[in-house]
C-alpha cells in the first residue's frame, strides 16, 4: 500500500507539472530577447502594469511588425475566429452546428469582396506596407510559439493571416451594423400583413398599395423564410462570442468651455462583451510617428487613438446602407428575373464548406442584377421569392486602411476631414479634437442616391426602379459640425441633421441618451474637466422611462390589488428612472416592461417576428407610441374571445411583472435589486460549453446602467434576470491640456490568453467605473513599466 500510495503521489505530481509546463508554455513573453526576422534595427517593449505594451522602433514598417508580433502573443485567437467568421470558415472548426453561420456569411460575399480589394491596393504604398509588416509580425509569432489553448481544444491548424483575413474582417464590422436583415422583414409584414393602423406605432409612413404591390405577394413560406433570414442573422452575431458593435458616446469640448483652457476629448463606442474585450491597447513610438492607440483584430491602423497633438473617438452612425430587395421571377424560368423592363439571368456559383467531423457542404450562390440572393441560405423554406441583397460595403471603392492610415496621423481639421471621407462603409462617427483648440465631428459613410419617395426601411420591389441606385451624394453633403460656436461636438447614434435638409435613412438610436448628454453639455456653468466628464460617461439615468410610465401611472394605481402592489406602484412612481445596482424600481419597471411588451406584440406577430422584434432598435421607439395611444390596435388580443384595451393589457402585465419577481426574489421588494437581477459575464466563444464557462469565461458582476444610458449596460428586453450583453468597449478621456496623462479602462484586461494575469485584472474596476491611467511620456512609462522585451533583428 505503502509503494502504492508513493506511486499515485508521483504522478500526481508529474500529473501537476505536466499541466503547470503546458500552461507556462502557453503564456505571453513579456521580459527577455526575441529575434524577430525582416527588422531593419532592434525594437523595445515595454509592458506596463497593465500590460500594455509601449513599443519604440527606429521606423515605422519595424513598428508595425513588432505591433503585430505582440498582438499575436495576447489576440491569436481572436485574430482566428474572427477571420473564420467573416469569411465564412467556423464550421470547419466548430462543426455542423455553425454550417448556417457559414452560409449566411459566403452568401455576403464579403470573402470575394476582401479578395478583390487586395487585388487592386497599392503595393508599393506605406499603407500596405505597414499592413503586411504588422501580418508578418503575427506570422512569426505563430510559426515559433505553441499554439493557443483553444487551438490545442478545437483543433486549430496554423495558417498565415493574410491581407485578405484584414479586409474581411472589415466586412463583418460593416455587416454587424447592419439592421436591416432584422428591421426590413419585420416592417414590411406589420405594413403587409396587419395593416396601417398597426404601422403607426413605428412612425413608418403608410404606402396603401404598399412597395411590393408590382410584385407577386408573399407568401407565407416567403414570409417564414425572411424571419428565418433575421433569426440567422441575429444567432450569428450574439452566439459568436465576438465583439460587435451596437451603439456609442463621443463628444469633444472646445477649451472655451473647459477648465483647463483646452479642448477635452470623451469617447465610450458601445460593442457587444467578449472575452478577450475588442480592443488591444498600445503605444507606438517611432522618430516620426507617436501614437496611443486602441487596436482591432489584424488591424494595424487604431480604430481609437490620441497623442499630444490630437485624438478621435468613434461612435456608429447607423444609416441604412443595406436594403433587401424582392424579385419577380419568370414563371417559365425561376433563374430569371424582371430587370429594367426584361427577363434577366441570374447567376450562380458553388462553394463548399469544411465541417469538422462530417462531409464538406455544397453552397450555391445566385445573384440577380442587385446583388446576392441572401434567403437562399435557409434552404428548403427559402419560399419562392428570391431576397436580393444591396450593400454599401460591396458597391463603394471604400478605401477604408488609407482612412485610418490617415486618421492615425490627422492633427488638423483638414487631415482628418480627409481620412473620414476615405470610411465609407460602415457608416461611422468621427468625434475629433486637437490641441490647437479645434473640434470637429464628421458622419463617415457614403449615402447612396435613391429614387424620390423610396423608403428603404422595407423590402424593396425589384421588378420596379425602387431598388435603383443612381450614385451617392458628395460626401460634403454628409452631416458634420466643425468648430461650432456652442462649444462642442456630441454624437450618440440619434437621428443626425443633415446639412442639405435631405432625409437620412437609418436606424437610429431613441434620443433620450442623446438628449440627456446634449442637456449636461449645453449648461453654460460648467467648465468641463475630467472629474465632470466622468460623472458624465457613468451617468445610469434616463428619460425613456418616465415616457412609458406617465400615461400607464394612473392605470396601475386602479389595477394594484393590495396594499403590497399599491406601494410597488408608489415606488415606481417617484422612482427617477436611475440605474445603480441598488435601485429596486429599476427592476420593477424592466420585469413590467417586459410583460407589458409581450402582451401587447406577441399574439399579432407570432413566436417568430416577436422574436425578431426584441432584436431590433424599433421597438425602442414603438413602445412609447403605443403606451401613449390608448386607440392603438396593438392593445387588443386577437386570439381572446372579447376584446381588450389598453386597461385590461396593462393589468395584466403588471400581475405578471409582480408574479414573475416574487417567484424569483421572494415577496419582500427589497430583496429585487438591480445588481442581482442585472449581470455581466464576458464571454468566451469557448464559454458556451460547460464545464469550459467557468475556465474561460469572466464573471458574472452586478451590472448598473442599462440601455440608452450614458453607461450603456444594456440587456436584451425579456424577463428577469437580465444578462448584459453590450456597452462602453472602454472609456477614455483626454484633456488637451495634459493629453500625456489621459485615462481609460478595458472592460475585462489586455490579454486574451487564459491564465495570464492581464487575462481579468481590469473586469472589476470597469463595472466599477474606475479609469486607469494611459502612460504615454517616457518618464511615465519607465516608472510603470514591469517588463522590457527586445525584439532584435535575426543575424545574417
Amino acid at each position: 500500500m505503502k509503494r502504492s500510495l508513493l506511486t499515485l503521489a508521483a504522478l500526481v505530481v508529474i500529473a501537476l507539472a505536466a499541466g503547470g509546463w503546458y500552461v507556462h508554455s502557453k503564456q505571453p513573453q513579456r521580459d527577455g530577447q526575441m529575434t524577430l526576422a525582416h527588422l531593419q534595427a532592434p525594437v523595445t517593449v515595454r509592458y506596463d502594469e497593465r500590460g500594455v505594451p509601449h513599443i519604440r522602433a527606429e521606423n515605422q514598417v519595424d513598428l508595425y511588425r513588432a505591433l503585430g508580433y505582440v498582438h499575436a502573443q495576447d489576440r491569436l485567437f481572436q485574430m482566428e475566429m474572427l477571420r473564420r467568421l467573416a469569411r465564412g470558415e467556423l464550421a470547419e472548426v466548430l462543426g455542423p452546428k455553425v454550417v448556417d453561420t457559414d452560409k449566411l456569411f459566403r452568401s455576403l460575399r464579403i470573402r470575394e469582396h476582401a479578395d478583390a480589394y487586395v487585388a487592386r491596393l497599392d503595393k508599393q504604398s506605406p499603407t500596405w506596407l505597414a499592413l503586411q509588416a504588422y501580418l508578418d509580425g503575427i506570422n512569426q509569432f505563430q510559426d515559433t510559439h505553441a499554439r493557443p489553448v483553444e487551438f490545442d481544444l478545437l483543433g486549430i491548424p496554423k495558417r498565415p493571416f493574410t491581407a485578405e483575413d484584414t479586409l474581411s474582417i472589415g466586412g463583418y464590422l460593416a455587416y454587424s451594423f447592419a439592421a436591416a436583415f432584422r428591421t426590413e422583414p419585420l416592417l414590411t409584414y406589420v405594413r403587409d400583413q396587419l395593416g396601417a393602423d398597426y404601422l403607426k406605432a413605428f412612425d413608418m409612413p403608410w404606402q396603401p398599395q404598399g412597395s411590393l404591390a408590382a410584385a407577386p405577394a408573399l407568401s407565407a413560406t416567403d414570409w417564414k423564410s425572411l424571419n428565418d433570414l433575421a433569426r440567422l442573422s441575429n444567432q450569428a452575431l450574439e452566439q459568436a462570442g465576438l465583439p460587435q458593435f451596437e451603439g456609442s458616446n463621443a463628444w469633444a469640448i472646445s477649451g472655451s468651455r473647459t477648465r483647463s483652457g483646452k479642448p477635452l476629448l470623451a469617447g465610450d463606442p458601445h460593442i457587444r462583451f467578449s472575452t478577450p474585450a475588442v480592443w488591444y491597447e498600445a503605444q507606438l513610438s517611432a522618430p516620426d510617428f507617436e501614437l496611443y492607440g486602441h487596436f482591432q483584430a489584424l488591424n494595424p491602423f487604431a480604430l481609437l487613438g490620441h497623442n499630444l497633438d490630437f485624438g478621435w473617438s468613434l461612435t456608429m452612425f447607423q444609416n441604412d446602407d443595406l436594403d433587401l430587395i424582392a424579385e419577380k421571377t419568370n414563371p417559365d424560368n425561376p433563374n430569371q428575373v424582371w430587370y429594367h423592363g426584361a427577363w434577366v439571368d441570374m447567376t450562380s456559383s458553388q462553394q463548399q464548406i469544411a465541417v469538422k467531423g462530417a462531409a464538406p457542404v455544397t453552397l450555391t450562390l445566385r445573384q440577380s442584377p442587385h446583388g446576392p440572393i441572401v434567403n437562399d441560405v435557409v434552404g428548403s423554406t427559402a419560399g419562392t421569392a428570391p431576397i436580393a441583397m444591396w450593400w454599401a460595403f460591396l458597391e463603394t471603392d471604400n478605401p477604408i486602411l488609407q482612412g485610418f492610415y490617415e486618421a492615425n496621423r490627422a492633427d488638423t481639421l483638414d487631415k482628418m476631414r480627409s481620412a473620414a471621407e476615405k470610411i465609407q462603409a460602415p457608416g461611422l462617427n468621427i468625434v475629433w479634437a486637437n490641441a490647437q483648440g479645434d473640434i470637429g465631428w464628421w458622419a463617415a459613410a457614403k449615402l447612396p442616391v435613391r429614387p424620390e419617395g423610396v423608403d428603404p426601411g422595407y423590402i424593396l420591389d425589384g421588378s420596379t426602379a425602387q431598388a435603383d441606385k443612381s450614385g451617392f451624394y458628395p460626401f460634403s453633403d454628409n452631416p458634420h459640425e466643425e468648430n461650432p460656436a456652442r462649444g462642442y461636438v456630441l454624437s450618440a447614434n440619434t437621428q443626425p441633421v443633415s446639412p442639405s435638409g435631405r432625409p437620412i435613412p437609418g436606424y437610429y438610436n431613441p434620443a433620450d441618451r442623446g438628449r440627456q448628454l446634449n442637456r449636461q453639455l449645453s449648461d453654460d456653468h460648467v467648465r468641463w474637466d475630467i472629474p465632470a466628464s466622468q460623472q458624465l460617461q457613468l451617468g445610469t439615468k434616463t428619460d425613456y422611462a418616465a415616457r412609458i410610465l406617465k400615461p400607464l401611472i394612473p392605470i396601475l394605481r386602479q389595477v394594484a390589488r393590495d396594499a403590497d402592489e399599491k406601494a410597488l406602484v408608489e415606488q415606481l412612481a417617484a422612482w427617477p428612472g436611475d440605474y445603480p445596482i441598488d435601485s429596486v424600481g429599476a427592476t420593477l419597471f424592466n420585469q413590467f416592461l417586459y410583460e407589458l411588451t409581450e402582451k401587447i406584440f406577441h399574439d399579432d406577430l407570432g413566436d417568430a417576428f416577436f422574436d425578431t422584434l426584441l432584436s431590433t432598435r424599433v421597438i425602442d421607439d414603438a413602445l412609447p407610441q403605443v403606451v401613449a395611444d390608448a386607440n392603438s390596435p396593438w392593445w387588443n388580443n386577437r386570439h381572446s374571445p372579447a376584446p381588450e384595451n389598453r386597461n385590461d393589457i396593462v393589468k395584466m402585465a403588471w400581475h405578471s411583472a409582480v408574479e414573475h419577481l416574487r417567484s424569483l426574489y421572494g415577496n419582500n421588494p427589497e430583496e429585487w435589486r438591480w445588481g442581482k437581477a442585472h449581470t455581466l459575464t464576458h464571454a468566451h466563444p469557448l464559454g458556451v460549453q460547460k464545464p469550459l464557462d467557468s475556465l474561460f469565461n469572466v464573471g458574472p458582476f452586478a451590472a448598473p446602467g442599462t440601455h440608452e444610458v450614458p453607461n450603456n449596460q444594456s440587456a436584451r428586453i425579456g424577463p428577469a434576470p437580465w444578462s448584459v450583453s453590450y456597452g462602453p468597449s472602454t472609456r477614455r478621456l483626454i484633456d488637451f491640456a495634459d493629453p500625456a496623462h489621459s485615462l481609460g479602462i478595458n472592460p475585462v484586461g489586455q490579454s486574451g490568453v487564459v491564465f495570464d494575469k492581464h487575462y481579468a485584472d481590469q473586469a472589476a474596476t470597469y463595472i466599477h467605473g474606475g479609469y486607469f491611467e494611459q502612460h504615454f511620456s517616457e518618464a511615465d512609462v519607465a516608472a510603470h513599466t514591469e517588463g522590457v522585451l527586445r525584439l532584435v533583428p535575426v543575424q545574417p
